[in-house]
């Protein structure tokens, strides 16, 4: 076979590892010195975009947290004024019912205090009056009984230390 009888010269074998030698050497020009360092500078952005977000990340993160302890505080503040204000609202409530309370107090203890007058002077009068009338009816039943006419000063006197002694 002639192919296998070429491999014997060495005219042949010293050409084939110059065109390996110069493609070797074009591929090496293109890809190492032309496509290699793009990626490589491609694949350094990539990872420097990375650091970045991360870094970017963590520092939201930290924000996150400051507003949401930020948040706490300010929720728990204004918890306490609310349950302060009820507190007062309470307090207040308690003290204007006391007033009210007080006020009513006073107003049936007047309405009591002139009710009693009322009634002592009901009781005056209706004692005056039951004592006039019992003092014209004993005048008349000892005038009848006895036939003795009593003044009327006298009845009055006598119905009166009765009622009263």
């Amino acid at each position: 076979m002639p192919q296998i009888n070429q491999l014997a010269e060495n005219w042949f074998f010293a050409s084939q590892l110059f065109w390996l030698a110069l493609i070797f050497g074009a591929v090496f020009v293109v890809i190492g010195l032309g496509m290699y360092p793009k990626i490589e500078a491609t694949v350094d952005a990539r990872d420097r975009k990375i650091a970045d977000d991360l870094a970017a990340a963590k520092a939201a993160h930290a924000s996150a947290d400051g507003l949401e302890e930020q948040y706490r505080q300010q929720s728990d503040l204004s918890r306490a004024a609310a349950q302060k204000a009820v507190q007062d609202a309470k307090d207040k409530a308690a003290r204007d019912a006391e007033k009210r309370l007080a006020k009513v107090d006073a107003e049936l203890a007047e309405k009591m205090t002139a009710a009693e007058a009322d009634v002592a002077a009901a009781r005056g009068s209706a004692m005056a009056e039951i004592e006039s009338v019992a003092a014209e009816a004993a005048s008349e039943l000892v005038a009848k009984l006895s036939g003795v006419k009593v003044a009327a000063a006298d009845a009055k006197q006598a119905v009166k230390a009765v009622l009263h002694g």
